[in-house]
């Protein structure tokens, strides 16, 4: 079984039945196993009615004591060696499952890094999580088919053997009788497929859905859209759950007719043996032996139909993987290297100029376009930006991501302790060259570093301070080691946004673009955040988008966008003084600030 530091391979990502069979020739070995043990199983299944057939004729009837010992000692002696092999099947098949179920979060986690920041923009998170939680487990389960499956077609075709030496009649009914069940259940399972990508398809958007809610919940209450949002969910789960009705009733329909079927199949049979017996045309022994013929086809005919079922709902699935594995990340053409020193950045669509050294704002009327600039800047969407004279696109991406580093509001923060979150641990010094985690993909600087390196540092505590963010670490039980939740959910909304901050700090690139790095923080807090970043980043390059005019008053220089273009440029005051269009934007905000009681979550 594949373990967490094994290559998983290449998957081929042609189709899903395409990597199904990749799935089975990752393991060749245990999957031949479970299906040797799968077949020698239920043959010997089939073996106990001609054993006891034989007990019967041989023993029984004549009333040769001997002969009825020796084959109901034969008869024990294969059904204790067939639980053996039952036990072994298992096992064989449970690892089968567990190396495909491993191997496939492994592909998927690896496709994950390897998109980086461009997996938001290709895929919703609710798809990706559905992918993560449901199709893996569905895919594993659909390599059932290599063991029993393999077993169910020898074990009919031992049985069909065997009924010809019996009765060709009888053998005639059950060769043709079996694929007329299968083939009966067929037209279900190409409606469970459709049925069940439909489903799959909807419990991504509502996925997506639970997401956005849970991150978002207290601001639409605070905005009055809880009901809205609230209506629209329960709209698409009623939508959901009707769809999934409709699955489970293809899906009952299947299970009924695959164990139904064989066993309206098993009365007719039996009746004809009887039949043949009353004539004489077969012994009293063999009538016994097709009744146990058939009843042990009843378990390849109900494994068949639910092989089939898996696979239909495995393909499914494993389209959606593949799907997923298809994506390509953002193509790195650049080759030219990155400028020697610190360098001017140039937007020409909205003709921000970022000055080396400087604490830069952009103001926009609308947010967006002021995040579409340092989209632009980081290299994260397509663009004509310049860096010190070059096309950022024509530079190295990896010399990019190493020197710029865009730091959003809403970067994601994963589980660990508060150190491993932040990268407090193993952090170099200032000066000591570009930081591990200072070019990860945009809403995943993260940086995971040795277990054995100090707790704290002087670079940890100053990026802290700068954040505002010591009081967080000691209010917490265990300080930086606290055990920290997915996305930081133990903590208030305006402490991860200082946590999101001192990791942007700490990494210390040479250009920090930041995104509304204060939007959620009180009016004291967001102050002594201003005063301090620009002190703290003497000598780098620092962007921040805002509107606060506690921030902007501590900034170099200001940009004001309208309508994604630079309309004005100065220092805060001299705009607030010569822009009104810049003084209405700002004096809104400090409205707000002033106006509007703080979310409680914001008071961290």
């Amino acid at each position: 079984m594949i373990d967490a530091y094994e290559d998983p391979g290449t998957p081929d990502h042609r189709g899903g039945a395409r990597y199904l069979w990749w799935l089975v020739t990752r393991q060749p070995g245990r999957c031949a196993a479970g299906a040797m043990f799968g077949s020698v199983w239920m043959v010997l299944l089939a073996a106990t009615p001609y054993l006891m057939s034989r007990a019967i004729d041989d023993g029984l009837g004549p009333g040769d004591m001997s002969a009825l010992a020796l084959w109901s000692g034969a008869l024990f002696a294969v059904g204790a060696f067939n639980a053996w092999l039952g036990i072994m099947r298992h096992r064989i098949m449970t690892r089968v499952r567990m190396d495909a179920n491993f191997r496939t979060v492994k592909v998927v986690v690896g496709q994950a890094v390897r998109l980086g920041s461009s997996l938001s923009r290709q895929m919703g998170a609710g798809e990706v999580v559905t992918i993560g939680v449901g199709d893996v487990q569905t895919i594993s389960q659909s390599l059932t088919v290599v063991g029993p499956g393999v077993g169910a077609v020898v074990a009919y075709l031992v049985v069909a053997a065997l009924l010809i030496s019996v009765s060709p009649l009888l053998a005639a009914v059950v060769l043709l009788g079996i694929p007329v069940i299968v083939l009966l259940v067929g037209p279900l399972l190409g409606r469970l497929q459709g049925s069940e990508a439909e489903y799959r398809e909807r419990q991504g958007v509502l996925t997506a859905r639970i997401g956005d809610l849970a991150g978002g919940l207290r601001v639409l209450a605070g905005l009055g859209g809880k009901g809205l949002v609230s209506d629209a969910f329960r709209r698409d789960s009623q939508r959901l759950r009707e769809q999934g009705y409709r699955v489970g009733a293809v899906t009952s329909w299947v299970q009924a007719l695959g164990i139904g079927l064989p066993t309206l199949f098993l009365a007719v049979v039996t009746w004809l043996a009887a039949r043949l017996a009353a004539r004489g045309h077969i012994t009293v022994g063999e009538l016994v032996s097709v009744y146990g013929y058939v009843a042990v086809l009843v378990g390849p005919v109900a494994f068949w139909v639910e092989c089939g079922y898996q696979i239909s709902r495995g393909l499914v699935c494993a389209r959606r993987v593949v799907r997923f594995l298809r994506l390509e990340p953002m193509t790195d053409t650049g080759t030219r290297d990155a400028p020697s020193e610190p360098s001017v950045l140039y937007d020409p669509e909205s003709g921000v100029r970022i000055r080396p050294g400087r604490l830069t704002a952009l103001v926009a009327e609308h947010p967006a376009d002021a995040t579409a600039v340092a989209d632009r800047l980081a290299r994260y969407t397509p663009s004509s930006a310049t860096w010190g004279g070059t096309r950022l696109d024509e530079i190295a991406l990896s010399q990019v991501r190493a020197r710029i580093l865009l730091a959003d509001h809403e970067a994601d923060l994963f589980a660990g302790s508060l150190d491993q979150m932040i990268g407090a641990r193993g952090t170099p010094p200032r000066g000591a060259g570009p930081s591990p985690c200072a070019a990860p993909p945009r809403g995943a600087n993260h940086h995971d570093a040795p277990a054995d390196a100090a707790p704290q540092n002087p670079a940890t505590q100053k990026a802290l301070h700068t954040a505002a963010a010591e009081d967080i670490v000691q209010g917490l039980p265990d300080g930086l080691n606290t055990p920290m939740t997915a996305q930081a959910r133990n903590l208030s909304g305006g402490q991860r946004q200082r946590i999101r901050l001192a990791r942007a700090l700490l990494a210390d690139p040479e250009v920090l673009l930041t995104v509304e790095p204060t939007s959620a923080l009180d009016a004291h807090t967001e102050a002594t955040v201003a005063a301090r970043l620009g002190t703290a980043r003497q000598g780098r390059t620092t962007v921040v988008t805002t509107t606060s005019p506690l921030v902007l008053d501590h900034t170099d220089t200001v940009h004001f966008l309208k309508d994604g273009k630079v309309v004005a440029t100065g220092t805060h005051h001299e705009l607030l003084d010569a822009v009104p269009g810049y003084r209405a934007v700002v004096a809104r905000d400090t409205e707000e600030t002033e106006n509007i009681e703080e979310p409680e979550e914001a008071l961290g």
